[in-house]
């Protein structure tokens, strides 16, 4: 029997073969179907490094002060100019002390009066114990002799108080510095009423070394404990003020805080560094290097090579024609590169571009290999 077919059908069983012919002659492509990822490699090497951790940190003088006035009145003089060195006991403003004079006049009258009193009683007293030796006086007068004399010292005591009581009010009416330092910018004017323990006159911080704080981790806070307790090399602490420029002199750890805030988990750090030209002003915003343990030769590596999982770090490391997982613990970290302190050697192959389609035990192809870092020391930050 002869079979017949229409063009239409025809062309539809020829589109059907061709479309089965090519899904045969198609091979498996690309990494998800087994084939080798392509990537590009660097070689592990040691690299000279000095590692820096930083912190942002405050400048905070050692010993400030607010000047407040203990007594109330009216500033009548400010012996000072804003901003100027002052030493320790100088005159810095005076609050009007009429009344305070007044007052310590009045009381070194009332000792006058009092001893005065006291020593009539006294001879009286003296007379009657004579009177008495001869029975020529009742007894009971010695008696309210006695007890006039014990009154009249007791009013001296009283008169005495009131005087040294007076006395502080009238020096308080004079305000000095407390130490040597530079006093800031006056907050009243001659005229200004002001109130004890209320108005704030100024402020005075004292000169030569200055502190830096900063805060750190509680999981880092054995570590300053050790650097306190042990022998701190010259150049432990640096600082780098806000214009990117190096302070020229290294600090010392002076300080820890007494306990780690409940909050933030934190607690903060002060470093004293000397401070002969003034550069370093409380208030200020610097930067606090310091040395960590990541010094000399060490083993560094492009960062970009570096992936985390679940808090851990590991790169790809290349063994024949595949890659395996190897952790590593991570260091200071210093433009592109990262230092390794743990879990790579020198000489070892890692794989630095195309880590983002490989797996454990993944084949690889491997392109031109990077070449390691050269030249210079390098420098953290």
């Amino acid at each position: 029997m002869k079979r017949t077919y229409s063009p239409l059908a025809a062309a539809a069983l020829c589109a059907a073969l061709l479309v089965s012919c090519g899904k045969k002659d198609a091979a498996p492509q690309g990494p998800m179907m087994g084939g080798p990822v392509p990537v590009n490699t660097y070689i592990v090497t040691q690299e000279h490094v000095v590692g820096t951790d930083s912190y942002p940190g405050t400048v905070v003088p050692l010993n400030e002060v607010e000047l407040r006035p203990q007594v109330s009145g009216y500033i009548s003089q400010i012996f000072v100019k804003d901003g100027q060195r002052v030493t320790k006991g100088q005159k810095l403003y005076e609050i009007d002390r009429t009344k305070y004079q007044a007052a310590y006049n009045q009381a070194q009258a009332n000792v006058r009066s009092a001893q005065a009193n006291l020593n009539r009683v006294q001879k009286d007293l003296e007379r009657y114990e004579n009177l008495a030796k001869q029975d020529a006086i009742a007894r009971q007068r010695v008696d309210y002799a006695r007890a006039d004399v014990e009154t009249a010292r007791s009013q001296v005591a009283v008169a005495r108080a009131q005087v040294a009581s007076a006395a502080t009010d009238l020096g308080y009416s004079i305000i000095t510095a407390p130490f040597s330092g530079t006093i800031g910018i006056s907050q009243v004017r001659v005229g200004s009423q002001v109130s004890p323990g209320q108005t704030l006159l100024n402020t005075i911080s004292s000169e030569g070394p200055t502190g830096v704080d900063f805060v750190i981790n509680e999981q880092e806070l054995p570590r300053f404990n050790r650097l306190q307790q042990g022998k701190q090399p010259d150049s432990l602490f640096t600082l780098t003020l806000a214009d990117g420029s190096q302070y020229a002199h290294t600090g010392k750890l002076s300080a820890i805080d007494r306990a780690v805030g409940l909050q933030t988990g934190t607690i903060t750090v002060r470093v004293s560094f000397p401070n002969p030209n003034r550069q370093l002003v409380a208030g200020m915003t610097v930067t606090v290097n310091v040395l960590n343990q990541d010094i000399g030769q060490q083993i560094t590596l492009p960062f970009k090579a570096v992936t985390e999982q679940l808090g851990e770090y590991f790169v790809y490391r290349v063994q024949g024609d595949s890659v395996v997982q190897q952790n590593i613990q991570l260091g200071t970290r210093f433009q592109d590169k990262i230092v390794a302190r743990e879990g790579l050697e020198a000489g070892q192959t890692i794989v630095v571009e195309g880590i983002q389609k490989l797996r454990q035990g993944a084949k690889i192809q491997v392109g031109a290999p990077a070449a390691p870092g050269a030249g210079a020391p390098a420098g953290a930050r």
